[in-house]
């Protein structure tokens, strides 16, 4: 792989410079990627399938504009976990390359959509909360569930069109301009650009949910001067807190897991990357993963609302799995009374 050199002209927009981006050279290498995209793309689509299946079979939840941002991100993770971990092991681990161009860059679109989408439903979360918390009185009547999902579909909207400008021409096959060293036919001013994008976006959402946070301590410390008060008001608060608690634990999460990847995209747009450090990008690509992951269990450890639709859920599963178990006693017991009379 060493003397695979990636060109700086479009000329490497050939087939066969497919294989340059193959950089995992070891079948231990190969096994390693495909396990953990395995095991995290695995966990991500039934722990957010689970999600989904939480919001939307209870009617006081989904009523909800700030569990229809959630649900919307736990789509966001079921999608990108499908269509990364079958794109990237089929390049990577099995090293097909003999799809086109414009098949390599629709999936590549799809994965940049539903990571893009993923980002983008935390920011309407973050300011959802804000909304909340910073007026309390006219939340109900600012955040309806028809702007929550006008905003949705702005968001996935927005996102699409972003993810497939390199499919609809803004790549370095067409422009002849140069290529990224990450990603086949990409150009490296689109990549510049979606990296600013990305920024901003985290930019937002860190500003926001540092504004949450500011104010769930206010809360916080209000509750605590005036425990003797306990009503509505009060319990709203503590949802509030809550909530704002666990999207802060979200973001942290969300941090770790993509500044290797961010951290590397950047540099490569600056230096050249050696192909130890594109085996680097690869390996980290998978917390994107582990990122989609952790989501839905930080959900069910904080919120109280999904958790209790949880255990309702297991309690009726429990329920049908015992009736099923008695069942075939029952009826033989039913027989052998039959026989003795």
């Amino acid at each position: 792989m060493d003397t695979c050199r990636i060109p700086e002209n479009a000329s490497k927009c050939s087939g066969n410079t497919m294989e340059c981006f193959m950089v995992l050279s070891t079948q231990a290498q190969k096994i390693s990627i495909g396990i953990l995209c395995g095991l995290f793309g695995t966990a991500c689509v039934f722990e957010n399938s689970l999600v989904l299946y939480l919001i939307f079979s209870s009617p006081g939840i989904r009523k909800k504009p700030s569990y229809l941002f959630i649900g919307s991100l736990a789509l966001a993770d079921i999608l990108a976990s499908i269509i990364f971990v079958c794109s990237f092991v089929n390049f990577h681990v099995f090293n097909e390359a003999g799809f086109s161009k414009e098949v390599f860059l629709l999936q590549l679109g799809g994965v940049n959509t539903s990571f893009s989408a993923s980002l983008s439903s935390l920011l309407l979360t973050a300011l959802d909360r804000y909304i909340s918390i910073s007026r309390p009185s006219e939340y109900k009547l600012l955040m309806t569930r028809k702007r929550a999902w006008t905003a949705l579909g702005v968001l996935w909207v927005t996102c699409a069109t972003i993810a497939y400008l390199p499919l609809l021409g803004w790549n370095c096959c067409v422009l002849d301009s140069a290529c990224s060293e990450l990603f086949p036919f990409v150009d490296d001013n689109y990549l510049s650009g979606w990296i600013c994008c990305i920024m901003v976006l985290l930019g937002c959402i860190v500003y926001a949910y540092a504004h949450v946070l500011w104010r769930a301590r206010q809360h916080v410390a209000y509750m605590e001067k005036h425990q003797a008060q306990v009503g509505k008001q009060n319990t709203r608060m503590r949802m509030d807190v809550m909530l704002a608690k666990t999207l802060v634990m979200v973001l942290a999460v969300l941090t770790l897991c993509w500044s290797p990847v961010l951290v590397l995209i950047i540099y490569s747009i600056f230096a050249r990357l050696s192909v130890r450090l594109r085996k680097v990008f690869a390996f980290c690509s998978t917390l994107c993963l582990l990122n989609s992951m952790v989501n839905p269990i930080i959900y069910a450890l904080r919120s109280k609302e999904l958790f209790s639709s949880l255990r309702r859920v297991f309690s009726h599963f429990r329920r049908q799995l015992k009736a099923s178990e008695e069942s075939p006693e029952a009826e033989s017991t039913h027989k052998s009374s039959m026989i003795e009379t």
